[in-house]
């Protein structure tokens, strides 16, 4: 196989140029089958196969820095720079991440896990290379949806006045999990749709430099007038406009002209904008038919595409139980509207979008824009949800603070991905969302701990007046209780007991309910009587339920899946400092580190955050007599 002697992008280059075609066929069947057995983003990185193969056999490695827009579409770069021994372990705890990571590979020269960023990195590097002196091609590749983000944009409007020799590639599959949306995508159809225009263009240049004397005076002619010709037939080449040199659009999946076209504009040292079109799922059939299923998939049939154990149905997952309720939360109040970024699918939004496709908006990869899009739809008397998996809402922090928040608007976000995430790692993880969200006044935020709980957080949400709302649930199964729960509205701020006892209090917040559980069950059999507390709000806190815990004696547990700054836990410790009275407070979290890829529920058992590992801590803070003689207004272990 070609691919066994692929360990550097040098040994790329070695190859003749009619064996990068095969070359690509091995490496999409490498994909194919890693990805069936670990699960991954198969459509994407397939559809960019042809792509990687051309540009490392074009680009010597030692004078370029190529930047991938998230790791989505950078599968095959990952198996021509040397990682194909250890591609096995994609995903896998302590193997090859899903994504660009610095610290993997000196190939990988810019991390990404979120989209949109590599115009704006890759333009560094270029400006970089121009203060040292140095002659060195950057490259930006754009792809899945990458162009519907405002960030691009900042960058390319900064090109023109910092670039040095920079290459943007566009790879345009109309996609960016779900189906690519708004003007933008208008506009890349519109450019698509000019192809007669540019294969005239060039045939009427070559003819004009081979008419007898006045062939080059009609050449220099037609330099002059060829912007204005241009926009005669295309009434504006959005790239161009700023400062790019455009070419294309070129089949992605022509290996040859890919080559031809990169070689020739790799002596261009002005910005240039290369649009290719490709297929997402590129060689694979049912991925091709359906992308977006399998943009991020679980483990599959390798010759169906079929996941496995699909035919074993379990509980429907936390953001299937999401979507099912706020449908029945619109058929009975029509001021309810749903926003999604970029992701009906993954957000559970699908069907809402079939079933009210006027109160459905998918407004691209663009986050800070949803947020304040749900804003003025606020102001105007809707009822806005917007879906965001947590990691990308950060993005759109200023706008939760300073166009809702400030406002007292009621809009409800519904983090999905909340806490550990599994396989797509430190850059999908969910854990910093209670630190950022809580730190904003009069935010109400709350995580369900059950499929139950969720149908009533998110009545909750709808149903305050006064202000904004959030609540964060998990990626992966619900507890498999009936989809039909009442949508009755909660009291704010009001916790529950799921278990009885004293002496011990585990307070837990939404997905830690059940390892809290099994905690106590470990405990009690120590001759321990804990008691358990689904937690339901960290803001408001039930300040009652933990003001009737004041004896120094006694010791209360918080347990999140979430950092330890900003946390639930810091929230209570906080609650009794300001009453100089309370219990020993124990908070229970994930470290303030980022955490690495592998099964969720590995993860929680290496970071204590399983039934064994609450326990653990709690036996060991109960025969830290330091900790116990601590201060009595919420002490905590050093």
């Amino acid at each position: 196989m070609l691919l066994d002697k692929i360990q550097t992008p040098t040994d790329v280059a070695a190859l003749p140029i009619d064996d990068l075609p095969l070359l690509a066929a091995e490496v999409r069947e490498e994909i194919i089958r890693v990805c069936a057995k670990n699960g991954g983003h198969l459509a994407a990185s397939l559809g960019s196969v042809d792509l990687a193969v051309a540009l490392h056999y074009v680009f010597p490695e030692e004078t370029t820095r190529m930047v991938w827009d998230t790791g989505h579409q950078a599968y095959a770069h990952k198996l021509l720079t040397g990682r194909k021994d250890r591609f096995d372990t994609l995903r896998q705890s302590g193997g090859v991440s899903g994504f660009l990571k610095r610290s993997e590979s000196p190939y990988d020269h810019f991390g990404a896990g979120h989209a949109c960023t590599a115009v704006s990195a890759a333009l560094g590097f270029s400006r970089g290379a121009v203060l040292r002196g140095e002659e060195r091609q950057t490259i930006a590749i754009l792809g899945d949806g990458a162009a519907t983000g405002g960030m691009v944009y900042e960058a390319i409007n900064n090109t023109k006045a910092h670039a040095g020799r920079l290459l943007v590639v566009l790879n345009d599959n109309e996609m960016s999990i779900s189906r690519n949306v708004g003007s933008i995508s208008r506009i890349l159809t519109r450019l698509t749709s000019t192809r007669t225009f540019l294969t005239l263009e060039e045939g009427a240049w070559k003819i004009l430099g081979h008419v007898p004397r006045i062939g080059h005076k009609l050449r220099a002619l037609a330099s002059r007038a060829k912007y204005g010709l241009k926009h005669m037939i295309l009434p504006s080449n959005f790239f161009e406009d700023f400062g790019f040199k455009y070419y294309g659009p070129l089949d992605g999946h022509d290996i040859p002209q890919l080559v031809k076209t990169l070689q020739k504009l790799s002596r261009i040292e002005e910005p240039i904008f290369l649009h290719i079109l490709t297929r997402k799922g590129k060689g694979c059939s049912f991925a091709e038919s359906n992308p977006a299923k399998y943009h991020g998939f679980a483990p599959f049939i390798r010759e169906t595409g079929a996941k496995i154990g699909a035919d074993q149905p379990g509980p429907v997952s936390f953001t299937e139980a999401f979507g099912h309720a706020l449908i029945d939360l619109a058929e009975a109040d029509p001021r309810v509207v749903a926003i999604s970024a970029a992701m009906p699918d993954g957000t559970g939004l699908a069907e809402f979008a079939r079933r009210f496709p006027d109160r459905f908006f998918d407004v691209g990869i663009a986050e800070p824009h949803a947020v304040t899009f749900a804003a003025g739809l606020a102001a105007d008397g809707l009822r806005p949800v917007v879906a965001i998996y947590s990691t990308f809402m950060q993005r759109a922090f200023d706008q939760i603070v300073h166009d809702v928040a400030l406002q007292k608007l009621p809009v409800t976000f519904a983090l999905d991905r909340a806490g550990l995430v599994g396989e797509d790692g430190p850059t999908h993880h969910g854990v910093l969302d209670l630190g950022y969200l809580g730190m904003v006044p009069d935010l109400v935020v709350m995580a369900p701990s059950d499929e139950h709980e969720l149908r009533r957080m998110l009545a909750t949400a709808l149903a305050n007046e006064t202000g904004p709302s959030a609540l964060r649930y998990p990626r992966g199964a619900a507890l498999g209780l009936p989809d039909s729960a009442p949508l009755d509205p909660l009291s704010l701020g009001r916790s529950r007991i799921r278990r009885p006892g004293d002496g011990i209090h585990l307070w837990a917040l939404g997905t830690m309910l059940q390892p809290a559980l099994a905690a106590a069950e470990i405990l009690a059999s120590k001759g321990l009587s804990p008691q358990v507390v689904d937690a339901r709000f960290m803001a408001p806190l039930d300040a009652a339920a933990l003001d009737l815990l004041a004896d120094p004696n006694q010791l209360l547990v918080t347990i999140e899946e979430n950092g330890p700054v900003g946390s639930f836990g810091e929230a209570v410790l906080r609650h009794y400092r300001t009453r100089q009275q309370g219990p020993r407070v124990l908070p229970v979290s994930l470290p303030h580190a980022f955490t690495g890829h592998g099964t969720r529920e590995a993860l929680l058992a290496e970071l204590g955050l399983d039934g064994a590992g609450i326990a653990r801590q709690v036996m060991t803070a109960l025969a830290d007599r330091e900790f116990l003689a601590g201060e009595k207004a919420g002490g905590r272990p050093r």
